[in-house]
């Protein structure tokens, strides 16, 4: 993924977020609804999200150092883990808090219409938020179902922001259903049912990105896509025979190692095998840019069962 498309796609959620929290607060201050108060808690929580993708982003370019002696492209995986249990964590939280209050402790909403007007008004830029994020991820997604592109995206921006402002169209439509039961049957507990269902909503989503950034932190390696074209250029020349074995692993992620144990002719000399290294490499970076860092180790290829003892 490009580092461009996922920025744009924040700072777009980002801007959203910030209007549509202003404007539910608002309503929350003259309608004094629930459901409200846990939607402005949300929209704010999610532009927190948004300021640490972008200081994640930022961080990570930074040069690499003896003591990072691979760069700093982990930090994304970092602040996208941050974003996944403790703002998203905390907006679930509470919700659910504010929802089982609201149950136990019932009023009836002042000037409902200012807050199915704000709802409103925020489905429209959470909508437009949520376009950008998709037209920025089909740029890169493939023929990958949108469940796929989540769990095997390695860059966390835009995963995190679709994720976010699906919830957030999702949790709009409830704080609406609790707001317009409540209106309806002068039931405030309606507004209470749906602040916590916004509460629940939050706390899965919190649950599935911990899950996917956690993998990344730990290091996951190339797709198979990716593979398969190293692969194909690190052997696309007479001086290496055959791949032994390979490992790759994200740093980043828009950088890739590569280590691998490759087969050279028995009768090479030493200054034929480093071209062949040298070439290899020089191959596999003009297939797969990203592959940044790697590391060919020279051996003689020897089939299965060619050490055996030979029959007398």
């Amino acid at each position: 993924m490009s580092a461009g498309g996922g920025t744009k796609a924040v700072v777009a959620a980002l801007a959203a977020n910030l209007g549509i929290a202003v404007a539910k607060f608002v309503a929350f201050a003259i309608t004094r609804s629930s459901s409200m108060l846990a939607e402005g808690v949300h929209s704010l929580a999610d532009s927190g999200n948004q300021v640490l993708l972008l200081i994640g982003g930022k961080r990570s370019e930074r040069e690499a150092t003896p003591e990072h002696p691979f760069g700093y492209g982990r930090e994304r995986y970092i602040y996208g883990f941050l974003v996944s249990i403790v703002l998203f964590t905390i907006g679930g939280v509470f919700a659910v808090y504010e929802g089982y209050e609201k149950i136990v402790h019932p009023h009836e909403l002042d000037s409902w219409y200012w807050a199915v007007g704000v709802l409103v008004f925020a489905l429209v830029l959470e909508g437009f938020s949520f376009r950008t994020a998709i037209q920025e991820s089909n740029q890169i997604r493939g023929k990958l179902s949108w469940p796929q592109f989540v769990r095997r995206a390695k860059s966390p921006e835009l995963p995190i922001v679709l994720l976010e402002d699906f919830g957030a169209l999702v949790g709009l439509v409830l704080a609406l259903f609790g707001v317009g039961l409540t209106v309806l049957t002068g039931n405030g507990r309606w507004d209470g049912v749906g602040t916590l269902c916004i509460g629940l909503l939050l706390v899965v989503i919190a649950i599935v990105l911990a899950m996917e950034t956690r993998s990344l932190l730990l290091g996951e390696a190339a797709d198979l896509d990716t593979v398969r074209a190293i692969e194909k250029a690190m052997v696309d020349g007479d001086e290496v025979e055959r791949i032994i074995h390979m490992r790759t692993l994200h740093l980043g992620p828009e950088e890739l190692l590569v280590a691998a144990k490759i087969a050279v002719n028995a009768r090479d000399t030493a200054a034929e095998v480093a071209d062949a290294i040298d070439n290899a490499e020089a191959r596999v970076r003009a297939a797969v840019p990203i592959a940044r860092v790697i590391y060919l180790e020279p051996d003689i290829y020897r089939a299965p069962g060619a050490a055996a003892v030979p029959e007398a």
